[in-house]
């Protein structure tokens, strides 16, 4: 497995080092080369070379090394997911929950890989059409620090299966669970070459992944100021955008609040609140909102923040201090400008910075938020959940649809006709009924307006990895 990083040149890095912090204490734990411009076209280089064996093998063959690189990480989950906490900061359960996530997205591709891959079409008189699917040759993909693990796979799963070598950039504040994977990859049989990681910056390792003229295929995940530059220096390349999101939960007054409650506090406060597809904006109907927010915020009190190598702990620290002053920021506001009322939450936990060197905030609930409140007009990427009231299912979604982003929403009813209509029209990429934040391997992920485009997961993801090519028979 090439893991090509730093040495190359002036553009390379040569000689520096990243540091990877735990987020819970501020401790050093690992560095990795800073890598650049030079060691992406090394890395590049190294994938061309392996393409033409990789993708000469069957799609069955390739199938089974997926296979057997998810058994290997199945029997290691427990130091990948140790080893996950302390690079990102999710609880312990949490990351070992990814790490097995990671396991079956590759089980999921590995299970498929007999599915056929080609039409036939019969044009009578004409003649007839054969269509193949084929690799497209060497991909990038660039992962972000919130769900490592998980994004690895959903990008190295069916781009390996179609054929494809592939190019990873991990972020640079988590990328020892990925470059461990890596080698677990190649312990399982996967050729040197086809699997290449390169670490370092967005600004050096990412641009230059991005602009490489021999990538054929770049999928990203992050923020949508980033997307939107990784699409401009993709230029005419095919690019996948995972970038954002803002979803909407919508509790109906028919809705078992116990149960909504639950949704509502894991959808929000897992992982700190740093994931896309969390709960980010709540909307209660009015006639179930008294007794919705005292459970609420009773619930909630129960959310135990500290280390999440803890294994009674339910919420670890924000991943760095820029998200943790961005929420503290936020939620200052709300204070101040009297923006909303904190029925939960609201403050630091013991021994976070700036005071400690632990980024760690309370899991925060705000009621009566003011419209033009931040918390509903940006991504609010922390463990803070503003609730409102709705009167109906239309004023519901056109509040849900307020919003520059459509990745996922929620709907929470045994109303047949509630969920006919969030589903025709909320403006999401996903729909969950009584449940949110599920992303199987199996369902296509992705989201509208600026929320990306494309989609990943579920099989038809490996035809993104792949051209057609048709053959006409003319008798």
């Amino acid at each position: 497995m090439q893991m090509l990083i730093g040495g190359k040149g002036e553009d390379s890095g040569e000689g520096t080092w990243i540091d990877v912090n735990d987020p819970a204490t501020g401790e050093i734990i690992d560095r990795v080369p800073d890598g650049g411009k030079g060691d992406v076209g090394a890395a590049v280089d190294a994938a061309e070379t392996a393409f033409q064996a990789w993708s000469e093998k069957t799609m069955r063959e390739r199938g089974l090394l997926l296979v057997r690189a998810a058994g290997i990480v199945r029997e290691r989950h427990g130091n990948l997911g140790a080893l996950l906490t302390r690079e990102q900061g999710k609880p312990i359960a949490e990351a070992r929950d990814e790490v097995r996530g990671f396991a079956n997205i590759l089980e999921f591709y590995g299970g498929i890989s007999s599915l056929p891959a080609g039409d036939v079409i019969r044009l009578g008189k004409q003649g007839d059409c054969i269509t193949v699917r084929e690799p497209l040759g060497v991909c990038g993909a660039i992962i972000p620090w919130n769900m490592p693990v998980l994004i690895m796979g959903w990008k190295t799963g069916p781009a390996l299966l179609a054929g494809n070598t592939l190019v990873l950039k991990p972020s640079s504040s988590t990328p020892l669970t990925s470059l461990t994977l890596a080698s677990i990859m190649e312990e399982a049989g996967v050729p040197p070459g086809v699997l290449n990681v390169v670490t370092g910056s967005g600004g050096k390792v990412g641009e230059a992944l991005a602009a490489h003229p021999s990538i054929g295929k770049l999928s990203f995940t992050g923020s949508c100021e980033t997307g939107r530059r990784v699409q401009q220096v993709a230029g005419t390349k095919e690019v996948t955008l995972e970038l954002g999101g803002s979803d909407a939960m919508i509790v109906m007054e028919d809705a078992d609040i116990g149960k909504a409650v639950e949704g509502a506090v894991r959808g929000r406060f897992y992982n700190a609140g740093q994931t896309c597809t969390a709960v980010k904006r709540l909307f209660v109907h009015e006639d179930i909102y008294g007794p919705f927010i005292k459970k609420m915020a009773e619930r909630v009190q129960g959310v135990k923040v500290g280390n999440g190598l803890d294994p009674m702990v339910t919420m670890g620290p924000l991943h760095n201090r820029q998200q943790f002053e961005r929420i503290a920021g936020l939620v200052l506001d709300v204070k101040e400008l009297g923006q909303g009322n904190i029925v939960a939450g609201g403050s630091p936990s013991p021994g976070s910075a700036p005071e400690g060197k632990g980024f760690f905030f309370e899991p925060t609930v705000v009621t009566d938020v003011s419209p033009g409140s931040a918390l509903l007009s940006e991504e609010v990427f922390g463990p803070v959940l503003p609730v409102m009231t709705c009167t109906d299912i239309g004023s519901a979604i056109a509040s849900a649809n307020r919003t520059r982003y459509g990745l996922g929403a929620s709907v929470w009813t045994h109303n047949i006709a509630y969920v006919r209509e969030v589903f025709d029209h909320v403006n999401a990429g996903v729909v969950w009924v009584n449940r949110h934040l599920t992303v199987p391997p199996e369902i296509p992920f992705g989201g509208t307006k600026e929320s990306g485009t494309g989609r990943e997961n579920g099989y038809r993801a490996v035809e993104g990895y792949t051209k057609t090519k048709t053959l006409f028979l003319g008798w």
